[in-house]
C-alpha cells in the first residue's frame, strides 16, 4: 500500500508540474504573440503618424493656396469691372501719367554691404 501512496503523490507532484509548466508556457506564448504584434504593427504607427503630420501639412498649403487664388480672383475680377483699378495699375506698374502730371520717381539710397573694421 505504502508503494501504491508514493507512486499517486509522485504522479500528482508530475501532474501538478506539467500543470505549471503548462500555464507558464501558455503566458510565455501569450507574452510572445503581444511583443510579436507590438514589433510588427509599430512600423505602421510610425508610418501613420508621418502621413498624418504630411496631410495636416498638406491641408495648410491647400487653405493658403485657396485663398491665394480668391485674391487672384479678385483682382481679375476689379481689373475687368474697375476702371479705377485699371488706371492706378497703369500709374503703379508702368509708370504712366495723366496729361499735365508730373511723375516724381524715389531711389533709394545705396550703401556699402560691406563694412571694413580697423586693424590693429
Amino acid at each position: 500500500m505504502r508503494s501504491c501512496r508514493v507512486s499517486r503523490n509522485a504522479q500528482n507532484e508530475r501532474v501538478n508540474i506539467w500543470q505549471k509548466l503548462s500555464g507558464v508556457m501558455g503566458i510565455l506564448i501569450f507574452v510572445a504573440a503581444v511583443l510579436a504584434v507590438v514589433v510588427w504593427y509599430t512600423p505602421l504607427f510610425e508610418q501613420n503618424e508621418r502621413m498624418r503630420k504630411e496631410s495636416q501639412s498638406l491641408q495648410v498649403q491647400i487653405r493658403r493656396e485657396e485663398q491665394a487664388s480668391r485674391q487672384l480672383e479678385t483682382n481679375i475680377k476689379s481689373l475687368k469691372e474697375d476702371p479705377k483699378m485699371i488706371e492706378r495699375m497703369a500709374r503703379e506698374k508702368l509708370g504712366f501719367a495723366k496729361t499735365g502730371e508730373t511723375v516724381i520717381y524715389f531711389q533709394e539710397k545705396q550703401t556699402n554691404s560691406a563694412v571694413v573694421l580697423p586693424t590693429r
